[in-house]
């Protein structure tokens, strides 16, 4: 065999090795370096979350539309809800975005009381609305989710889209099964939310998917003064000291 034949097979030989035992097993060394960063960054935003929610007073997270205009009816409403939240003493939490949320933490502002915006970081970048005080930014969605129900007495959910349902359906299945407080989840604009009830009722409870009295775990209004008026009610009747998000230890002795 020529000296070259022996050279190209050494090197054909070489990169198989390399190929199949050296490249997968460096492979594997980077993704474990990968999730022990990521492991580190989720503590991170996780322990700076409850370190600036904790010092919050009362808080109440309002969730709705990043698409609605100042102009719309729907903006003026939130807005007004915010503001009244804010008299109250209330903190007003929101995604931090435009649309419904701006109009929560712009109403929050006009009353003088904290607005807080939990931002998520996105492809397309979303920058707080300039009517958050206090702000946030998260790289996971599970932990915003976490705050915006962890200090939260109550939630309101304005109309909105696919981000809008999954904070409401995710808070719902917490309030089921007892992950969290069951403090009033209130639905604003029966036009808007009527459609969704009557499904849930016609095929969740007729198939025997869910119970009729879990269409009790959330109520729906068009009076902005009933969406506080119920808030207050519930705080009112609370006994301190309180924590809406149940944790492990707690749903073990409560059960």
């Amino acid at each position: 065999m020529e000296d070259n034949e022996i050279e190209g097979y050494l090197r054909t030989m070489m990169a198989d090795v390399l190929n199949r035992e050296i490249y997968p097993v460096i492979d594997k060394l980077r993704m474990a370096e990968m999730d022990n960063r990521r492991i580190f960054r989720i503590m991170s935003e996780m322990v700076k979350g409850l370190e600036v929610m904790g010092k919050l007073p009362d808080s109440v997270t309002i969730f709705g539309s990043a698409r609605t205009k100042p102009e719309d009816d729907l903006y003026r409403t939130a807005r007004k809800i915010g503001r009244r939240f804010a008299e109250e003493g209330y903190a007003v939490v929101t995604g931090g975005g435009p649309g419904l949320m701006e109009a929560a933490n712009r109403g929050a502002t006009d009353g003088g009381g904290e607005s807080v915006g939990l931002n998520i970081v996105l492809p397309e970048e979303q920058e707080a609305n300039k009517y958050v005080k206090t702000s946030l930014s998260f790289r996971y969605f599970f932990i915003r989710k976490v705050m915006f129900v962890k200090y939260a007495k109550a939630l309101v959910i304005m109309p909105g889209g696919f981000g809008t349902m999954d904070e409401l359906f995710e808070s719902l299945t917490l309030k089921q099964t007892g992950k969290m407080q069951r403090f009033p989840i209130i639905l604003y604009n029966k036009e808007y939310w009527g459609g969704l009830y009557d499904w849930m009722r016609k095929q969740m409870v007729d198939n025997g998917f869910i119970g009729s009295e879990e269409l009790e775990l959330f109520a729906i209004t068009d009076d902005p003064e009933d969406v506080v008026d119920r808030v207050c009610r519930y705080c009112e009747a609370q006994k301190e000291p309180y924590m809406s998000y149940v944790e492990p230890d707690e749903f073990n002795e409560r059960t």
